[in-house]
């Protein structure tokens, strides 16, 4: 998702989504659409009107239970990700690895986490909410952030973005270096995102296209600890 406002985070697998395999990714993307593509998804040149009134709705934050907690899925820890995959397959091996180092780890869990850290993510994104993501951020994604955040601000700008759908999200990678356990996800998402000045006047993007995104996020968890939560350690845009 590598558009200027994409976003690519970290993000919290906290209480809300039972702290069995609860991984909430926020994998963060369609944000920064305009701005840091290295942060932010890529916009393909696809785009669609919304249907009436689609970009006058405003999606309904989640709450906190709804955000993070998930089903108990402790004994689905194959999940389709790992049963399609061949025995040579890296992602696989990873993800066993992932596995044997940390029992109550679920590929579908995780994957079903990421959804949500997502949208927990873009829309703090969007609306400044540097406490939320801090939460949710390493150190190093968080100060990219703060400082598009603080940009928008100096400028007087004003940036709405609204999630339509979410597509796909995929493992794309999967690896244990020493105790901490990096999972990198796909993740395409259609959005609507308009930045406007000081005037409410858009200054770029249309309140009336929307637009598909694609972000890659690496979310990361020491596997020793008994802190459930993943960070987004990592952002950037496909090739």
């Amino acid at each position: 998702m590598p558009t200027k406002y994409s976003l690519a985070g970290k993000f919290i697998m906290g209480n809300g989504f039972q702290l069995l395999d609860i991984i909430l990714f926020a994998m963060i993307a369609a944000f920064l659409v305009f701005r840091l593509r290295s942060v932010l998804g890529r916009r393909t040149g696809h785009q669609r009107r919304p249907p009436p009134k689609l970009a006058e709705t405003s999606r309904e934050t989640p709450s906190e239970d709804q955000i993070l907690e998930l089903p108990d899925r402790s004994d689905d820890s194959s999940s389709v990700v790992l049963d399609e995959a061949t025995a040579d397959d890296p992602i696989a091996t990873g993800l066993l690895k992932i596995k044997e180092a940390d029992p109550r780890f679920s590929a579908s869990n995780f994957l079903e986490g990421a959804r949500g850290a997502f949208e927990i993510i873009v829309e703090a994104y969007s609306k400044g909410d540097e406490k939320t993501l801090q939460q949710l951020l390493n150190d190093e994604v968080l100060v990219k952030f703060s400082a598009l955040i603080l940009e928008r601000k100096t400028a007087s700008h004003i940036l709405e973005t609204a999630i339509i759908g979410i597509k796909n999200v995929e493992i794309i990678d999967a690896r244990i270096d020493g105790r901490t356990a990096f999972v990198g996800v796909e993740i395409i998402s259609e959005q609507i995102n308009v930045l406007r000045n000081k005037d409410g006047v858009a200054i770029e993007g249309d309140d009336n296209q929307i637009t598909e995104v694609t972000d890659l996020w690496t979310f990361a968890r020491n596997v020793r600890a008994r802190n459930p939560n993943w960070i987004l350690v990592e952002t950037r845009s496909p090739d």
